[in-house]
């Protein structure tokens, strides 16, 4: 068995911004942590859905037809095939859970590289 994580020391490890940190792996799964500022790129996964949950800060989503806005502790999940975009006005630390290898803007050729923390 592994050692417990420590979200707050992964997230002190780096600085840079759209490039999740792998902190642990489960069923194919992978548990990452990310810093956000700013607006993502707008897209959709058509094989999963996508987990957000904020640990600081504020976050909206951006969907076509609306906008969800999330605080720390809060949680949303995008399902597979909807369009949406992460946006951050100030620094914003979130947990993320996908299947291992899901590109995070869905297409490889424009994806972060999958780092561990």
């Amino acid at each position: 068995m592994a050692d417990r994580i420590s979200l707050a020391e992964k997230l002190s490890t780096f600085q840079d911004h759209w490039s999740p940190r792998t902190v642990a792996t489960f069923n194919d799964n992978d548990v990452m942590v990310v810093k956000v500022k700013g607006e993502f790129t707008w897209h959709k996964h058509d094989e999963t859905d996508d987990f957000f949950l904020v640990l600081k800060g504020t976050l909206d989503i951006e969907l076509r037809d609306r906008t969800v806005t999330l605080g720390p502790g809060e949680l949303f999940v995008v399902p597979r095939g909807v369009e949406h975009r992460p946006v951050a006005r100030e620094e914003v630390h979130l947990l993320l859970i996908e299947p291992t290898g899901t590109p995070n803007t869905c297409n490889e050729a424009t994806a972060a590289p999958r780092r561990l923390a």
